[in-house]
């Protein structure tokens, strides 16, 4: 079983599929608090599932991506059993995931089943989280299939993803790398000057969600 927050169809806000539309599986749950988190309604409550029934569901929506978000899904064993299932429907299957080491039941990186696009946040420093709570070992895992993304605050945040991009090996090579600003904590403007002062090889991302739903945290 599973605990669902939240089943609905939506417009990819952010990584390489942004602005495609897609049915988004919001799994409850999660283990970490970021200072800027968008989905703190996820964090309790939700509907007990049976894969089959999430997987019903995403079939009524007739679209071709799905995205599995949280909370964090990979608390929750059973996702990967969600995960293969919506693959052999011969879906598009995207993963959202902190990218942070969870308790022992949680399901490592590595276990995510293949053919899953991960989509795997570095959480900077404005997100209160520490460095260690990152699972390196598991980041390091990623391939082309997969992708990065950094949400950031501040010009500390920045400078924290850039050296971690220019560092010899700190990252997987191949894997797509994003930077986005904090909504209402960082001009996106600055953000994108920063970015092209350092040449740096990232993609400059805004959360499309909330350019088109400005203020709506649910749903959208």
């Amino acid at each position: 079983m599973l605990l669902i927050s939240e089943i609905y169809p939506a417009i990819c806000g952010e990584s390489l599929f942004s602005g495609m539309p897609c049915t988004l599986v919001r799994l409850s749950g999660c283990h970490v608090r970021c200072r800027w988190c968008d989905s703190a309604h996820a964090f309790n409550g939700g509907e007990k599932l049976a894969v089959d029934e999430v997987r019903e569901r995403v079939r009524a929506q007739g679209l071709r991506t799905v995205l599995v978000t949280g909370g964090e899904p990979l608390l929750q064993p059973a996702v990967t059993g969600l995960l293969s299932a919506l693959l052999a429907d011969g879906l598009t299957v995207l993963l959202e995931t902190s990218g942070t080491i969870g308790p022992r039941s949680a399901v490592p990186l590595r276990d995510v089943p293949a053919g899953v696009h991960r989509i795997v946040d570095l959480k900077a420093p404005g997100s209160g989280l520490a460095d260690e709570v990152l699972d390196w070992e598991g980041i390091a895992l990623l391939g082309p299939g997969d992708e990065l993304k950094a949400v950031l605050a501040d010009r500390r945040d920045y400078e924290w993803a850039r050296d971690l991009v220019r560092a010899p090996g700190r990252l997987p090579a191949g894997v797509p790398v994003s930077f986005s600003p904090v909504q209402d904590g960082l001009s996106p403007a600055e953000l994108a000057g920063w970015i092209l002062d350092d040449a740096l090889d990232v993609r400059f991302q805004l959360q499309l969600h909330k350019v088109v739903w400005p203020g709506v945290a649910r749903g959208v």
